[in-house]
């Protein structure tokens, strides 16, 4: 069924897609509750092993060598066989591996664990990209992709405190909490494959009403190729200067996640001596923070792009504002005196980082044709998340050597102001640029 082009039902829910959404904002809500868990439970970790800050800050980094290169191979694939298949499978790949980090017992087992953890986790936000540009028109791709991505910080929201219960309630075995967002990971993805489909053409579910509105009209999605109906290479679209000024962009962002997820919840037990249940409010107040933030930016940006019709502009300069006040707020952090001013100042960088979310996979969508769209958005993904491979390796680095996390803390705040920067400079392009309503006009549906 998922291969072929079903006949649409003629009555039912007319809002399917929104019910796909929903499906992909439970996985990455798993996806990056998964991700935030090691942060939680790393004090624990630390302690029972006696690993360094820079020992440590190899093995949070060893996942982003598995993640980056899958970030491509996701999004590829993705354009291949259809993004139901891939995140389904990834989602059972990481699962499995996060289950199994339950049995890590030196520094070796611990960085090969991450590594293939990291290989599952790749795949989900190019193959986000996918299936939202599959089931969504341009004029709602901020809003639908910064739901889907406000599901991220939520699920870290979700999982700190719920790692911290079961270690509270297991006499503070780390190991149990990945026992069981394991076991849950892959009872979602069964349920991923029973529901979602890679095109509304494709569902058994779908009304003739919706598949109408999504076809035709100003609801139309994003051109499949081309308007002269050809299918460039990839590298034809990272040379844009809106491509790669975005994945510069993107990069800054990932460094601030990448060590707030990994480091945070360490910094608030080494550098204020917060107990565990402190740790599960003061954690996840900025993951709240993000959450809140994630949906305000895809929408804000929406709604200025229907006004203006230009989105380009409002995604670029919502993006530079915000990375610069991420740079400016994340840097005290580090140097307040008080738990309260630490999780206050880290709550309004991940507001502001999480404001700029949507926006790096919306600009990538309103510029590259959907048969393309995997694979670009793929690759903007793999440049960005090498940043989680250097930033939690730096800081930990900085911490050990400096005995002090303001450097660590300093080194954030500057990269993410020069993302910002590039940004600001060099987003731009002739094709992005165009008013939405211009662009409407070229739009080829897919079959």
């Amino acid at each position: 069924m998922a291969n072929q082009v079903v006949k649409p039902r003629t009555s039912g829910w007319a809002k399917l897609r929104w019910g796909i959404l929903a499906m992909d904002c439970l996985l990455l809500a798993l996806n990056y509750g998964d991700r935030a868990m090691i942060g939680v439970a790393a004090p624990h970790i630390i302690e029972e092993f006696h690993f360094s800050s820079a020992v440590w800050g190899i093995i949070i980094s060893a996942f982003a060598f598995g993640y980056a290169p899958f970030c491509f191979i996701g999004g590829w694939t993705a354009d291949k066989l259809g993004p139901r298949k891939v995140m389904g499978w990834a989602a059972i790949w990481w699962s499995i591996f996060t289950g199994l980090t339950a049995v890590g017992f030196n520094f070796v087992s611990f960085v090969i664990l991450r590594l293939l953890f990291g290989f599952g986790e790749g795949p989900q936000a190019s193959t986000m990209a996918k299936l939202v540009s599959n089931w969504f028109p341009q004029r709602e791709t901020a809003t639908s992709v910064g739901i889907a991505q406000a599901a991220t910080p939520l699920g870290g929201a979700l999982a700190t405190p719920l790692v911290v219960w079961l270690m509270a309630t297991t006499n503070g075995s780390w190991r149990v909490p990945f026992i069981v967002l394991g076991i849950m990971g892959i009872l979602f993805a069964l349920g991923w494959f029973l529901v979602v489909r890679d095109k509304p053409e494709k569902h058994p579910w779908i009304t003739a009403k919706e598949l109408a509105e999504i076809q035709s009209g100003e609801l139309a999605r994003r051109p499949e190729f081309e308007s002269d109906g050809t299918t460039k290479p990839i590298s034809f679209y990272l040379k844009k200067p809106i491509v790669w000024s975005t994945a510069l962009a993107f990069f800054g962002y990932n460094w601030v996640l990448f060590v707030f997820t990994g480091w945070f919840p360490t910094y608030l037990v080494q550098a204020h001596n917060i107990n565990i249940k402190s740790l599960a409010i003061g954690a996840t107040i900025p993951w709240i923070a993000g959450t809140v933030g994630v949906i305000l930016g895809g929408v804000i940006t929406d709604r200025i792009a229907k006004k203006t019709g230009n989105p380009a502009k409002a995604r670029k300069w919502l993006m530079v504002i915000c990375l610069i006040g991420v740079g400016v707020s994340f840097v005290p952090a580090a140097l307040v005196s008080s738990v309260t001013g630490a999780v206050s100042l880290m709550a309004i960088s991940m507001f502001l980082n999480y404001l700029t979310c949507a926006q790096y996979f919306a600009i990538i969508s309103d510029t590259v044709p959907s048969s393309r769209l995997g694979g670009v958005m793929g690759m903007v993904h793999f440049i960005a998340v090498t940043a989680g491979i250097l930033g939690p390796f730096v800081t930990g680095w900085l911490v050990t050597l400096t005995n002090s996390w303001s450097t660590g803390f300093a080194v954030c705040g500057i990269i993410v102001i020069a993302g910002a920067i590039c940004m600001a400079i060099f987003g731009k392009s002739g094709s992005s640029e165009n008013s939405m309503e211009s662009g409407n006009k070229h739009i080829t549906l897919s079959n």
